[in-house]
Formats: C-alpha cells, structure tokens, sequence
C-alpha cells in the first residue's frame, strides 16, 4: 500500500494515509477542532481512519486521553504509528474493531465522542474497492444512535455530516440539545458540511449557529485558517449548549 506524509495544524503533526481512497483532511480538523474536551477527559471516535482527528483533538487538549475504533485492521495500526510518531501514544490508542459492536472494554460511557460517519447511505453506488465502500456508506442513524449511546452524563456527542443529509440526522437525534454549525464554502453559497453537537442532558432548544465561512478570495478566511493551524478551535461556538 502506498502511503503519503501529510502534514496537519501548521505542520506540527504528521499523519502518514494511503494515497488512495478515503483520506482525511479538512473535515477531520475540523471536527476535532468542535470537540469541547478539557484535560483529564476521556474521548471516543468512531471510524477513526488513520487517526487524523483523534490526533488533532489531543494535540490541542493534551490532557485528554482518546480512544479510536478503526473497523480496518491496517488502518487502526497506521494510526497507532502516526500516534506514536507524534509522541502520543501513550493517552491516544486505536483499536481494530466494528464502531457499531464495539468490544466489551469499549461499551462505557465516555465525557466526549464523535465522528466522520460514511458520506452515503448504503443503497450508494458500488466500488470495487472495500475499504472505501466502508468508509464512504453506511448506516447514518446507526453510527449517531451508537454514539450518543457512549456519551456520559453532561458529555458531548459531536459529528460532521454533508448538509444534505440534515434531515436523516435530526430524525435520529433528540429534539434538544442539539447546536448545527454550518460550514459555507465562501459567502453567500449553500453550506455543504454541517458540524453537529448533541448534549443529551441538555434542555436547551435545537440551534442552528451562525456558522463558518471557509473561502474568501481564493484563500481561506483568517478565521478557518486559524482553525486549520491549531490556533483557534470550534468549541466555543457551541458553548449555549
């Protein structure tokens, strides 16, 4: 398998990945960036690929201990190497086992989860290549009702969705405590990513937040790119909550 070196948060960190198929980028930072984790958490990803965002969380929080669950042995190993690469590997760790059924140690409640979930549902068009088909289709509502199920009390269940798929999503999640971030492309264009936060012990009523502008002439907004060198985060913007 041919891998590339990418480097992540102003290449500080850096995430070895197959040049071919799923690969992590700006979505993964993204979502580790909205993350509300503090020190002494602990964290769980699902689907965590080769562990991009796993990383980026820990790397901002780095008293938090985060654990990822990879159903695609070689990728959960990948990412156990990019954790120790990057001297984490002692509070970052990656299991090789089904998100959905996760062993017997994993089914706890956790201060944090979140995810990537597959991009399309599983009636999608077909790949010849296994490991995409699992990264990009699957189950919406299962991977959301299996995450909020390992949220602790007063924890947080945080995913990043294409927005189109909105509808699916808040149809499987409670009708409060849920906080949706837009991410527009530049302004005045249809938001095509939505980062969403559930606290299930929360009263407050859905939130559509005022979002984040990635683009502008041709670079990104000094508010992304800040998000994108590990300079600022999104947790903030869900702090009503």
């Amino acid at each position: 398998m041919k891998l590339t070196e990418d480097k992540f948060l102003d290449g500080s960190m850096t995430v070895r990945q197959p040049a071919r198929g799923f690969r992590a980028g700006l979505d993964a930072v993204m979502l580790a960036a909205s993350v509300p984790a503090r020190d002494g958490d602990d964290v769980l990803e699902l689907g965590a690929g080769v562990g991009t965002a796993s990383l980026c969380l820990a790397s901002r929080v780095v008293g938090c201990r985060v654990t990822g669950i990879e159903i695609d042995e070689g990728l959960a190993q990948l990412a156990n190497e990019n954790a120790a690469a990057n001297d984490m590997n002692t509070r970052v760790i990656f299991v090789a086992s089904d998100a959905m059924s996760p062993p017997r140690a994993l089914r706890c409640a956790f201060d944090h989860v979140f995810c990537n979930p597959p991009f399309h549902d599983e009636r999608g068009r077909a790949s010849p290549d296994a490991s995409r088909v699992r990264a990009l289709q699957g189950d919406l509502k299962q991977w959301l009702k299996t995450g909020l199920k390992r949220v602790g009390p007063k924890g947080t269940f945080t995913t990043i969705l294409r927005a189109d798929r909105l509808n699916e999503a808040l149809a499987a999640l409670p009708a409060i405590g849920i906080a949706i971030l837009p991410l527009w492309p530049k302004r005045d264009e249809a938001a095509k990513r939505i980062i969403i936060q559930c606290r299930p012990g929360s009263r407050a009523p859905l939130t559509l937040l005022p979002g984040l502008v990635l683009h502008e002439n041709a670079r990104y907004t000094p508010e992304a790119d800040a998000i994108l060198r590990g300079r600022a985060c999104l947790a903030p913007y869900f702090g009503g909550l």
